[in-house]
């Protein structure tokens, strides 16, 4: 790709002439997001008046709770609009210490707590205190889109771990392998997007103890920790391996658990060290995150949580019935997700193995939009959102049904 892009100015007459503009070459290499492309291009068709279902982005369809709606109303009435501690309101840092007291039994202080906004920034801010240029970051393929370029943005570069020919989950000796001089870290999504693995406890007591052999950090993404359906549970890493819990960083926030992705609160937990070196780098990014939105966030991590569950239990039904469907479908090999809201289709048997062709076809030819499985370093499958209204599930599958069964004439 040239290091150099034209743009022409608006104020000449010759259209041969241009202003040479450089850029940088980390920003030239970064790649969009697939997921969000997906959801653009779905919204641009459908702006267009063409019937798109879309499958691509990983929304929740509800709406916020009235709990987070009111808290907000009470904010703005308060006055609540001026800039927060970089680190968020001392009420929301304590109630997420509170929050996972409840629910893991871990003990954590408000100085070890920074919010965002969203957890893609306290990702980023962790990648940029941890990796120096060269660094090498294991990621356990499928992975999450943003997770590499990241680490690129970092200075960093990702070494991989496939896991599709795992059942999606990593083996000791997998992880072993990828470490190398240069190894500072491990990326742990679980639930996981986009498969919808959850780690059991012995598998992250295992990537933990390999962690404190090799000395290695560990980034566990836990965004998607309430939506987990029976018999599987959501297990938290510190739970399976106390001992490590000097070198992981937990990144959790109330987009996917209480479906307010627009209001965009994300955290980090900690170590007081590595919080505070984020904190450092976010007075310099953001300032803080939204005022409005982090009392909005309080009164759902308060009050939200019957929500959540009722969210979750929705999921649920959908998972069954998107399963169900694929399953049903000529060419497609389905695992069933045991959390998230997604289903990680293996399309490597159909006419069109290629998944980015694929899903341009059945864009176009169907109007159903889906994310190729390229985009997380598996070719030849599909991540498929249910965090959809169930009946555009049954419209969209049905609608990819025909498009499976027209590839068999």
């Amino acid at each position: 790709m040239s290091q150099h892009f034209y743009i022409y100015a608006k104020n000449r007459s010759d259209v041969n002439g241009g202003i040479e503009m450089k850029f940088s070459k980390k920003i030239l290499n970064i790649k969009p997001s697939a997921t969000m492309s997906i959801s653009d291009m779905a919204k641009a068709m459908k702006a267009e008046g063409k019937p798109v279902l879309s499958f691509g982005a990983g929304e929740p369809d509800f709406g916020s709770p009235d709990a987070a709606n009111e808290a907000a109303i009470e904010a703005i009435k308060r006055g609540e609009s001026h800039y927060t501690p970089t680190a968020g309101i001392a009420e929301l840092r304590a109630e997420v210490c509170s929050y996972y007291k409840k629910r893991f039994d871990l003990d954590y202080a408000p100085n070890q707590v920074i919010v965002a906004p969203g957890a893609k920034p306290v990702l980023y801010e962790a990648m940029q205190a941890l990796v120096d240029d060269g660094d090498e970051v294991i990621l356990f393929a499928p992975a999450w889109v943003s997770y590499v370029e990241q680490i690129h943005m970092a200075g960093g570069r990702e070494k991989v771990v496939d896991t599709i020919s795992t059942n999606f989950l990593p083996t000791k000796g997998n992880l072993l392998a990828a470490i190398g001089e240069k190894t500072v870290g491990i990326v742990v999504n679980s639930p996981s997007n986009p498969t919808g693995a959850i780690y059991p406890a012995e598998i992250l007591k295992m990537i933990a103890d390999v962690a404190r052999e090799k000395d290695l950090w560990i980034i566990f993404d836990e965004v998607y920790e309430r939506l987990a359906y029976a018999p599987a549970k959501h297990v938290n890493i510190l739970n399976a391996a106390p001992e490590a819990k000097e070198r992981v960083i937990l990144i959790n926030g109330a987009s996917k658990t209480y479906a307010m992705t627009g209001w965009r609160i994300g955290y980090a937990i900690g170590p007081k060290e590595i919080i505070s070196k984020t904190n450092a780098l976010q007075t310099h990014l953001t300032s803080n995150a939204c005022s409005i939105a982090q009392w909005a966030a309080l009164g759902a991590l308060k009050n939200a949580n019957g929500d959540a569950e009722k969210m979750r239990a929705e999921f649920e039904k959908r998972r069954r019935v998107i399963v169900d469907m694929l399953r049903d479908m000529p060419y497609v090999k389905v695992k069933e997700p045991e959390g998230a809201f997604y289903v990680f289709a293996d399309i490597r048997g159909c006419p069109i193995p290629d998944d980015m062709k694929f899903c341009a076809e059945l864009l176009d030819k169907k109007y159903v939009a889906a994310v190729p499985g390229s985009a997380f370093f598996a070719p030849g499958f599909l991540r498929l959102s249910y965090a959809c209204s169930m009946e555009n599930i049954k419209a969209g599958m049905t609608r990819m049904r025909e498009f499976m069964e027209s590839l068999k004439k």
